[in-house]
């Protein structure tokens, strides 16, 4: 697992790409629209590449932007990160925005050097390489690779909606919003 410092902090650089939980339990390969939406129902962690990919015979997609996963899968007991690191929690998020100097100008920094639609990579300049891997609505669908990047936190601003960090390709900001446990996003691990 590649890592980088940042600040006081040790991220991963990657997004996080495992199918199962630090017990070695399985988590539910949601392939159809059907099982994504009916985990989430059922409040089941779950994950998935973006538009099935991987299953159509494109095992670098999930190599170069890991799994999506819904919140279920984020706060289950059995832990999601790997052993010595954790999902950081929505404070841990403000700790690397700050060191980047706030919200406004950390995208940039956060961001790839390639992929980005329209020219919106950033500079990379923190080594987090964050990567626009879209998301996972409710429903099943997807929406948003290439465009936005989105990473969950382990907090809840409320009893139904996590905190969750974006990138957009035409910004370069890092902004923070919290929205439904269903859907499905990246996951950075940080060092314990």
């Amino acid at each position: 697992m590649e890592e980088i410092k940042i600040g006081k902090q040790v991220w991963m650089s990657e997004n996080l790409n495992v199918e199962t939980f630090r017990n070695g339990d399985p988590i539910l390969h949601a392939k159809t629209a059907e099982e994504w939406e009916k985990a989430g129902k059922n409040k089941q962690p779950a994950w998935c590449y973006y538009d099935n990919r991987s299953v159509q015979n494109d095992p670098e997609n999930g190599e170069n932007y890991g799994k999506l996963y819904n919140w279920y899968a984020v706060a289950d007991s059995r832990g999601l990160a790997p052993k010595g690191w954790h999902i950081p929690t929505d404070d841990e998020w403000t700790v690397l925005t700050n060191f980047l100097g706030g919200e406004q100008g950390a995208g940039a920094m956060l961001k790839s050097k390639t992929g980005w639609s329209n020219n919106g990579n950033g500079t990379n300049s923190s080594g987090f390489n964050g990567l626009p891997a879209g998301y996972r609505f409710y429903d099943g669908s997807f929406g948003y690779f290439g465009e936005y990047g989105y990473w969950w936190s382990s907090t809840k601003c409320d009893s139904n909606h996590p905190w969750f960090r974006f990138l957009y390709y035409l910004y370069d900001n890092a902004s923070r919003d919290s929205f439904m446990k269903e859907f499905g996003y990246s996951v950075r691990c940080l060092r314990d």
